[in-house]
């Protein structure tokens, strides 16, 4: 494959926890916490609290004071780390789409050996991860609309990045832009994801990997080459992958 090796990350999606879960509460004594550790910790809690207030709300009708309440944590802290719902939104957007490119890039290198079986086990990987945590799902994909030209130019940007699963496609049909193509075939997909979760059916996702399998390869190989593809069982074909620190996912 092309992709280069990401780096190693501990790093978790947003949403996928409660802002308030009492593991990650600042521990008061004797012994005084970092005051980056503490940073680091009120900054992933208000994550996971602005995720689940945005998906549940809308981002419109979302406040800072419920996302704080949301992670338990002040409003002085939040505006210490950001400097609005926008700036918070734009930060939890960033980190939790790498989270799942990296999640998605390691699924696209590890599969094999041909690229039908990577860019399947890659979109595998991409609907099995937003299943598992459907309030990231809807912040990301639909709320998005709502969060203003900064968050559109990075999910554009995002899909632009998606054209990198498609550099061992081979060529396009003769007389095709291929460019063009990959962005139609990139944008394709992302409509039909957001469609379902717009429609408050993230948990069905994963149902659609065989169209978008066959929609993925189709164009560059062909109706019988792509049908196989959509079929195929491969080694990622076991238990559902979810996010890190899903639930039935890693601690």
């Amino acid at each position: 494959m092309t992709l280069p090796p990401p780096p190693p990350t501990t790093a978790t999606l947003p949403g996928a926890r409660h802002g308030r879960d009492p593991d990650r509460a600042i521990k008061r004594g004797p012994r005084r916490v970092p005051a980056e550790e503490v940073a680091a910790t009120q900054r992933d809690r208000l994550f996971d609290g602005l995720v689940r207030e945005v998906a549940s709300r809308g981002y419109d009708s979302a406040r800072v004071t419920d996302i704080c309440h949301a992670a338990g944590v002040t409003r002085p802290a939040f505006y210490a780390l950001f400097s609005g719902k926008q700036d918070a939104f734009l930060a939890a957007y960033r980190h939790g789409v790498a989270v799942v490119s990296q999640l998605m890039e390691d699924a696209y290198r590890q599969a094999g050996p041909t690229w039908p079986d990577a860019a399947r086990a890659a979109l595998r990987m991409l609907l099995d991860v937003l299943a598992s945590v459907p309030a990231f799902a809807r912040m990301a994909l639909v709320e998005v609309d709502a969060a203003g030209p900064d968050a559109w130019r990075e999910r554009d940007a995002l899909l632009h990045s998606f054209r990198r699963f498609f550099a061992d496609a081979g060529p396009a049909p003769t007389g095709v832009d291929r460019a063009a193509l990959v962005s139609t075939v990139v944008g394709g997909i992302h409509a039909t994801v957001r469609e379902r979760v717009a429609q408050g059916r993230a948990e069905e996702l994963p149902l659609l990997l065989p169209a978008l399998t066959y929609a993925a390869t189709a164009p560059f190989l062909g109706r019988d080459q792509a049908r196989r593809a959509a079929r195929a069982q491969g080694p990622e074909d076991g238990p559902a992958a979810t996010a890190p620190c899903a639930p039935g996912g890693q601690p």
